[in-house]
């Protein structure tokens, strides 16, 4: 029906148009922060730079709400390695963004940490340091928790390109996040944020929205005349164009920059 095709184009452009806003928020934060002399800043700026290039990839091919959608999540994840950048630099980090419900899932490294593996030292931390450059938003790989922190090597990228762990990485992991280090966050950077922006966000975004477009759209049916209606109500009720830098995102490709590292989504424990 008609309706239906209207309620489908609308989501498609709200879908588009959320997607550009943190990719265009994304690009802005790249090219205006100093990448400074710090390994760690320098790699997460190089990790954000990944993302931006692998989200536009999405968006250029998206036909979809799901894939504009995918490219909001790419674009997120590129806002928290710059997050990450700016708490290497000393700066004001910003306020939050919308946190993934995988990223919420996995948590966070609250303490350090150090196991030797094959022979190797493998640290994880809070915070950047000379031993610890390599930052990860959070999230699963391969099915596996990895909780937010900065790590001594990015040992999840093997994971990521494979699409499964070897033999060398799955033993980091069991050896680097056992849960008998009981030191578990929960949430990510911020319990109190990841319980209530966070969740709201995505609650809102990714069910209250379809469901106030469908009771739109049965007053469309109901009454032609809510046509009009239903036009001022998408113009007036578009998406809140608050917020900065922060965590998120998806995975795709990327060209352009070196480096990087993503994670995928989905459940798990809290760290």
């Amino acid at each position: 029906m008609w309706w239906s095709r209207r309620r489908e184009e609308r989501q498609l452009a709200d879908a588009r148009e959320e997607a550009l806003r943190w990719y265009e928020r994304l690009g802005g934060q790249i090219m205006n922060l100093p990448p400074g002399d710090q390994p760690a800043t320098k790699q997460a700026l190089v990790d954000a730079g990944e993302r931006y290039n692998a989200a536009g990839s999405q968006l250029d091919r998206a036909t979809s709400v799901n894939q504009f959608q995918g490219a909001r999540e790419t674009a997120l994840e590129g806002l928290a390695y710059v997050r990450a950048a700016r708490i290497a630099l000393g700066f004001d980090p910003g306020p939050p963004l919308p946190q993934l419900a995988s990223q919420r899932e996995a948590g966070a490294i609250r303490q350090d940490r150090a196991v030797t593996v094959g022979e190797r030292d493998y640290r994880a931390s809070a915070r950047p340091g000379d031993e610890t450059p390599y930052y990860y938003p959070g999230g699963r790989v391969s099915g596996r928790p990895v909780p937010a922190g900065w790590y001594s090597e990015p040992w999840w990228k093997t994971a990521l390109v494979a699409g499964a762990w070897g033999i060398g990485g799955a033993m980091v992991f069991d050896a680097l996040l056992a849960p008998a280090f009981n030191d578990f966050g929960s949430g990510g950077f911020d319990q109190g944020y990841d319980q209530g922006f966070a969740a709201g966000d995505e609650q809102g975004y990714d069910a209250g929205y379809d469901q106030g477009n469908d009771q739109r759209d049965q007053g469309q049916q109901a009454d032609q005349s809510a046509d009009q209606s239903s036009e001022q109500g998408y113009d007036q009720g578009s998406y809140d164009d608050q917020g900065s830098y922060d965590d998120g995102g998806g995975f795709d490709s990327g060209g352009g920059w070196d480096g990087g590292g993503g994670f995928d989504g989905g459940g798990g424990f809290d760290f």
